[in-house]
């Protein structure tokens, strides 16, 4: 709702106040009223004003003294000033009260029609300014919106450079090693590296597939009644390969209750082992990774948990957002494009649940939360 217009009425007599009040009175504006020169001033301390109608005769400070204090204070200055005067109208006076910053006389006895039509002008003028001042706002807060835009397209671009180009580098050398192999010697090791590189290449492009897909509506669930008790070790097999390499304890403790979902049982797995994948980037060889499963409430919870670098407080409420990595200060971030978290987040709301943080302090590690429906 647009905040009213402020009219400031100045008149050592209170009929006249009522009067011009009367006159004036219309929605959308909002009339303040002083008895004073002091008064009006106190009043422009804590108020902005569209217009102010000064009275020129009144006791103590006159009209035309108000106006010349009002232009020497940077915060009235420019609030425009028509004076209403029952005396003559002589070339002096009104040389003066320009002078003092009047932008217009009314002379008394006041006409209905001209004091609401010049009055009206700078209720409209107030408005429009208001107006492009708010989109001068609104196309400042865009410019920095498209600003940051940029400079994240281009450090996900730099990212995604660096990440596609070590395993396709790796997967050069491969090449020319078995190009130059002689018969008979073994290059197992080279080829498991070899498709290692390749799944690294692949679960980024899937990635990438995913958050368009689900941003352009175009990603559907296939559900079906699945049992997290049964898909857990599927979804734990996915990582353990990164967990074995980094040297990392894996300890599951899942509840013997049967958690049964409506959800898409692929789906299910790639959010599990994201999110355990990601505990894992995060924490330094010879961590510690949790994955605690239990049902309550008319959900199954998923705890992962971790004793790896942590989340910075003022990092914390981004981590969620495409392209967001953890950095713990130190330089220290995982691999991946920064859409592991964003893509599960999308993903679990697809399924009607929720992830939050639940705790994470630097050099402490985190906790993660997931909450699933379970089946009716």
């Amino acid at each position: 709702m647009t905040a009213p217009v402020k009219f400031l009425l100045v008149d050592d007599l209170e009929e006249n106040l009522l009067a011009l009040e009367a006159l004036l009175v219309r929605e959308g504006l909002d009339l303040h009223k002083a008895r004073s020169g002091e008064e009006a001033l106190e009043l422009m301390l804590t108020n902005e004003y569209a217009l102010a109608l000064l009275d020129v005769q009144m006791p103590g400070m006159d009209g035309f003294e108000l106006a010349e204090f009002m232009r020497a204070n940077e915060r009235t200055r420019h609030i425009p000033i028509i004076f209403v005067t029952a005396g003559t109208g002589d070339a002096s006076r009104r040389f003066r009260g320009y002078e003092a910053g009047a932008v217009d006389f009314i002379q008394k006895p006041i006409e209905t029609d001209i004091l609401r039509s010049k009055s009206n002008v700078f209720f409209d003028l107030y408005n429009q300014r208001r107006q492009i001042v708010a989109q001068r706002d609104e196309l400042a807060s865009m410019s920095i919106a498209l600003q940051s835009a940029d400079q994240q397209k281009n450090r996900f671009l730099a990212v995604l450079a660096h990440e596609l180009r070590n395993p396709l580098a790796a997967l050069s050398s491969g090449l020319n090693i078995l190009d130059r192999a002689q018969s008979g010697v073994d290059t197992s090791k080279i080829r498991l590296s070899m498709r290692q590189k390749v799944a690294h290449v692949t679960r980024l492009v899937d990635d990438l597939l995913d958050i368009s897909r689900i941003e352009r509506g175009k990603i559907s669930l296939k559900t079906e009644k699945v049992s997290l008790n049964e898909l857990l070790p599927l979804a734990l097999d996915l990582v353990e390969p990164a967990v074995v390499a980094a040297n990392h304890r894996l300890l599951v403790n899942a509840s013997d209750e049967t958690l049964v979902l409506d959800a898409d049982p692929a789906r299910l797995i790639q959010i599990v082992s994201n999110v355990v994948g990601n505990a894992v980037r995060y924490t330094p060889p010879g961590g510690e990774i949790g994955v605690r499963v239990w049902g309550a409430s008319g959900y199954a919870i998923v705890e992962i948990s971790d004793n790896g670098i942590g989340i910075l407080p003022e990092q914390q409420a981004k981590i969620f957002e495409m392209f967001e990595q953890s950095d713990n200060g130190l330089g220290i971030v995982g691999d991946g494009l920064g859409i592991g978290l964003a893509l599960v987040k999308q993903l679990v709301e697809l399924h009607g649940g929720e992830i939050l943080l639940k705790h994470s302090c630097p050099g402490e590690g985190s906790t993660f939360e997931l909450r699933l429906p379970l089946a009716k």
